[in-house]
Parts: structure tokens; C-alpha cells; sequence
């Protein structure tokens, strides 16, 4: 299994992160456990912050909501400068609460309900991402009634497909997100916008895919954008001064997997778009992204025990943990791999094919299909899975009833609770007893 940040293994034999035992964090907050490394964190924002800078435009980074949102995690994005991108009602309601500067808010969506934009305008947000043309009526409906201006990006889907699960591709000619750019009528939803009294058009948004290794697809989505861009200019008079080209940078999950660096991501990205501001020399004055995964993925790890074993006739060997599905639907969602190890034999090479599977009351409740984990693995033993920090606890239910784990922050040999562990209690916070 492969150790990211601060994970290493420490003088007893066992894992640690953020200078804190696994095993000594298992005992005091319980299993299923998320541990999230803040220093890795915090240094990835830095490498990003660092590679994301041109002398030609303005550069801003959101972080993305979507894959892992407390209101700890708010308050540190607001301490390294970045925005925030949120995408319901609840993430713009978490961000408010937790005091997070409305004039760095994005809210993005596919389908944003009324109160959703009215919260939105309401909270004096920086930019609404129009998904399709019926959310331009609701914008103004919405501007007209409170005396607002709202800022806003189009989503565009420039048509270039990542080499994803097709689940998670959010670019393409049938995708459910955005306005296709090869779309006959874009250029009058563009003239609609940018003549609306109750809104500021500011350019463009594009959400290619997740988990995307190379940066040539990012370069084939700039090229087709900055063309429209040039086009919208020279038949219009329109001027974009802004392209956002949202997330999908891809982190390591199993053995195969080969990111480059995001920091030379984020480096070519910028290069390219210096070459295109020369080239059409059109007036643009700003690039974002919203990274997500690329933040927290790999400075999340889960923290099982281990409750039973088994040989099955047909010759598979299972290895059962006190979670599952319910704080990890992404395998059984799609297909997702992980690495695992047990955390106080991580070294042991002496392995087995096992398959990890939950405790709950599906076939597909499996966190890892085909893994290795050692010979000597026991009931009792704490299992870890690496690289789980997007996109788990953001997508975990209470099927079956079972509780949502808590969170963690480590660092500097502290741990910091940053979501407590739900009890029997809370999970019939919101039950009614009716009459029969």
C-alpha cells in the first residue's frame, strides 16, 4: 500500500499519520474511522497556489465542495486563500454558517431550485454557473425581485471525452451537464446573458471528467474554447474575460496508476493559455480551475476492524470490516480500486488475494474485489484503506441503519475531531411516530 504525506510507520511497527498511531486512534474515536492528513493538505493547496500563476491574467483556485465538506474543511480553505465551489443549497448553507466569505462562493448544479438562487443572490455570491436556459429565467425572476445583479458562467461542453468510467465523465456530446459549444443556439443564450439587466456574463465554465492523467485533454478543451471565444468576439463584439475550467485532476488509488504531478498539471495549463491570450488577443483576463480530489483525495485514509474471515468453497477469501457501502459506495458505485494494508503489519510482504467486503445486507457491498492483505490477518485486526478522502464520507448513507463514521484531522501528533461519530440516537433524530 502506498503511504502519502506524513503516513509512515513508526517506532512500534505501526501506521501513523500526522504523527498520531492508527491504532491509538482506532481505540479512542472507533471504527469505521476517516483520518484526514491536514499537512498534506495544506501542501498540496501550496503546490497548487505556487504552479497556478501567470504574469498575463489573474489566476483563482475553488476548492470543490463536492468531495469532502465540513465546516473544518471551509475554515481551511479560507486560511489558504482559496474560493469555494459548492453545488446545493446544504453546501452554500454549510459555507455561510461557517462564516466562509460569500464573494469567493461559486454554486454550480445541473438543476438549481428557486431557493437555491435565492440563497445564492440573497447571500451576495460571486457566481452562479448557468447549467441550461431555463436557469436564466430563475436567475432574472430572482435579480428582478431583490434589486440584485448576479455574475454568471456558462457551463460549455466543448466535446472532448477523458478517458474515465463513463460515470464520472461529465464532457460529451450526450453529457447531462452544460451547453454543448457545437450547439446551434448557444451564441443567442450568450447575446441573452450579456444583455439581461440583472446579469453580469463573465464567460465560461467546463468540467471535462474526473480522474484525468493527462493534461492534453485540458489543452484540447482550452483550444476549442478559446476559439469560440474568438468567434463570439468577432461576431458579436462579446468579450469573455473569464474561463473556468474546473477539476477532474487525477490522484493515485492502486498500483498502475501514474498522475503526473499536479503541479506540472497546473504549469502546462498555464503555459497554454498564455499562448492562446497572445494568439486571439481578445481581452481575456482570467483563468480558474476548482480542483476537488486533487486536494484531499490521497490525504484521506479509513480506518476498519476486522470482524470476520472466510473461505468460501469456490475457493475466494473474504475479510469482513465493521463498514462498507455506507461510508464507501464508490466500488459499488463504479467499480473504484483501492490499496489496503493492516496497520500494524504494514510491511509484512507475506500476502494473500482477499476480498474486502462490508457488513452490510448487499452482494455489492465490497470496498476492495481483488486485494492483498497479509497472511497473518485476524479478527480484531485494524484494517486501513488509503486515498479515501473524496468522495467517501461526502457520499455516505445510513443504509441499514448504520451510523456515519467520524473525522478526524491529523497533525503534529494531534488528533482533531472534525465530525463526530453519529450515535443510535441520531439516526431517529428526524423519525416521527404516527398513529396507526
Amino acid at each position: 500500500m502506498k503511504l502519502f504525506g506524513t503516513a509512515k510507520i513508526n517506532e512500534k511497527g505501526n501506521l501513523s499519520i500526522g504523527g498520531v498511531d492508527t491504532i491509538e486512534l482506532a481505540k479512542e474515536f472507533k471504527t469505521p474511522l476517516y483520518v484526514m492528513d491536514q499537512e498534506l493538505i495544506e501542501t498540496t493547496i501550496d503546490k497548487m497556489k505556487e504552479a497556478f500563476q501567470s504574469s498575463r491574467f489573474k489566476t483563482r483556485i475553488a476548492y470543490a465542495g463536492k468531495a469532502f465538506l465540513t465546516t473544518g474543511m471551509i475554515k481551511l480553505v479560507e486560511s489558504k486563500g482559496l474560493d469555494l465551489d459548492v453545488v446545493s443549497g446544504g453546501e452554500l448553507y454549510t459555507a455561510h454558517k461557517a462564516g466562509f466569505p460569500m464573494k469567493r462562493v461559486h454554486l454550480h448544479g445541473n438543476n438549481k431550485l428557486v431557493n437555491e438562487i435565492e440563497m445564492a443572490v440573497e447571500y451576495g455570491i460571486d457566481t452562479i454557473v448557468v447549467d441550461n436556459e431555463d436557469e436564466i429565467a430563475k436567475i432574472e425572476k430572482v435579480c428582478k425581485e431583490k434589486g440584485k445583479k448576479q455574475a454568471v458562467l456558462v457551463r460549455i461542453d466543448p466535446g472532448i471525452e477523458a478517458h474515465t468510467h463513463h460515470y464520472i465523465k461529465t464532457s460529451g456530446l450526450t453529457s447531462k451537464f452544460g451547453i454543448s459549444l457545437f450547439q446551434e443556439n448557444l451564441i443567442d443564450i450568450v447575446k441573452r446573458l450579456n444583455d439581461s439587466p440583472y446579469i453580469e456574463f463573465k464567460g465560461f465554465h467546463t468540467h471535462i471528467g474526473s480522474q484525468i492523467f493527462q493534461s492534453a485533454f485540458f489543452i484540447f478543451a482550452l483550444d476549442e474554447i478559446f476559439k469560440y471565444l474568438d468567434r463570439l468576439k468577432k461576431e458579436l463584439g462579446i468579450v469573455v474575460h473569464t474561463v473556468n475550467m474546473g477539476g477532474g485532476f487525477g490522484v493515485y488509488y492502486k498500483n498502475g496508476d501514474d498522475p503526473k504531478p499536479i503541479e506540472e498539471v497546473l504549469s502546462e495549463i498555464i503555459t497554454y493559455t498564455e499562448a492562446m491570450e497572445i494568439k486571439y488577443q481578445i481581452g481575456f483576463k482570467e483563468l480558474c480551475i476548482e480542483p476537488g480530489r486533487s486536494i484531499v483525495g490521497n490525504a484521506g485514509t479509513t480506518l476498519y476492524e476486522v470482524g470476520g474471515i472466510k473461505e468460501t468453497v469456490g475457493g475466494k477469501t473474504y475479510v469482513f470490516i465493521d463498514g462498507g457501502m455506507s461510508d464507501n459506495i464508490r466500488t459499488a458505485l463504479y467499480q473504484a480500486e483501492y490499496e489496503a494494508g493492516v496497520v500494524n503489519k504494514m510491511e509484512d510482504t507475506d500476502t494473500r488475494d482477499v476480498t474486502l467486503a462490508g457488513k452490510l445486507c448487499e452482494s455489492g457491498d465490497i470496498i476492495i474485489q481483488n486485494g492483498k492483505l497479509p497472511k497473518s490477518t485476524k479478527v480484531g485486526d485494524i484494517v486501513v484503506v488509503g486515498t479515501t478522502g473524496a468522495y467517501c464520507y461526502t457520499m455516505s448513507s445510513h443504509y441499514n441503519r448504520m451510523v456515519t463514521p467520524g473525522v478526524v484531522f491529523v497533525k503534529d501528533g494531534k488528533a482533531k475531531v472534525a465530525v463526530r461519530r453519529e450515535s443510535y440516537e441520531d439516526l431517529l433524530r428526524n423519525d416521527e411516530i404516527f398513529e396507526l
